[in-house]
């Protein structure tokens, strides 16, 4: 019997199978032992086999062969990855200026990763309505940032349903995580998308603007008009996972472009002559936060760098 993973609450897997079914599923052991450095070898999104019992639970016997993934470091085990979500179509990753803030370094190292597994992402910024004059000039700032390098971008509020109107087309039909640091808005967002659904949202901590987790699992959602949504738990930091240092170029769009220029092939762009990435930083053509976060990603590969609440 073949299925759907729409939830994953660590310990069990609901799968919806091919035949409309819901039944909840644990990992046969072999799992295990086939090499996969993930905290969950099975993940949401993915089609799975399963074998039911006399119980009416079920084991899950193997995995499909991906369309692509998502992933990020573990930020318990160094050795190992997390897998945020399988099979999708696009990615949401909802931000804000403040209340609380989210760095900049957070969001281009989830770009990255995301298209290091080809995964096109749209940047939500949540909130627009409780900011201030100069909060609103920096989003409009980073929102003109992120577009002229390819990126599209909403200027969303999630307690206005009409600003919300602009995300249907895009979620209709398709398979979208969304994902962001705790705190920013997604239950709330998802709650006015997919009316009764009723997701758990809390107040942001006023001692230190940062947020609180709501979402304590992975989740995919039907959408009343077509499609599904994948909710996944708020997370602090980004760790990127089996990233060589040599590859990391090529998923900043326009650090990729001018690195074609470089006197040298193999130049990391950090301290070679003749190169024309930093000739590119200091001219004004690659922000200086993209800059910084490519380099901080470099480093990734020193022990225990990931650990760091990026």
């Amino acid at each position: 019997m073949r299925g759907l993973v729409i939830k994953n609450t660590g310990s069990w897997y609901s799968v919806k199978t091919d035949e409309g079914h819901t039944v909840e599923c644990k990992i046969k052991g072999n799992f295990r032992l086939k090499g996969i450095r993930s905290t969950n070898p099975v993940a949401v999104g993915d089609r799975v086999e399963i074998i039911c019992n006399q119980e009416g639970t079920a084991f899950i016997k193997d995995i499909e062969e991906r369309k692509n993934y998502i992933i990020r470091k573990s930020p318990n085990l160094s050795k190992q990855s997390h897998i945020i979500a399988a099979n999708i179509d696009q990615a949401f990753l909802i931000v804000t200026v403040n209340y609380p803030e989210t760095s900049t370094t957070f969001i281009d190292r989830f770009l990255a990763s995301a298209e290091a597994y080809r995964i096109p992402v749209s940047l939500i910024f949540n909130k627009t309505d409780i900011l201030s004059e100069a909060e609103l000039n920096y989003q409009n700032l980073m929102i003109n940032l992120y577009e002229t390098i390819g990126y599209t971008c909403f200027a969303v509020s999630a307690l206005d349903a009409k600003s919300l109107d602009c995300l249907v087309p895009e979620l209709k039909d398709r398979i979208t995580l969304f994902s962001g640091n705790s705190g920013v808005g997604k239950s709330t967002l998802l709650n006015h998308l997919i009316p009764g659904l009723n997701l758990r949202t809390a107040e942001i901590s006023e001692a230190h603007n940062t947020g609180m987790h709501t979402t304590t699992f992975s989740e995919m959602l039907p959408l009343p008009y077509g499609g599904w949504v994948i909710d996944t738990p708020g997370i602090k930091g980004f760790g990127t996972f089996d990233m060589e240092p040599e590859e990391i170029c090529g998923y900043f769009k326009e650090i990729f472009k001018f690195s074609k220029d470089c006197r040298f092939n193999n130049c990391t762009h950090t301290h070679e002559p003749g190169c024309a990435v930093r000739k590119a930083v200091e001219e004004h053509y690659i922000s200086e936060s993209r800059y910084n976060s490519y380099l901080s990603m470099l480093k990734d590969k020193e022990e225990g760098k990931y650990r760091e609440a990026w």
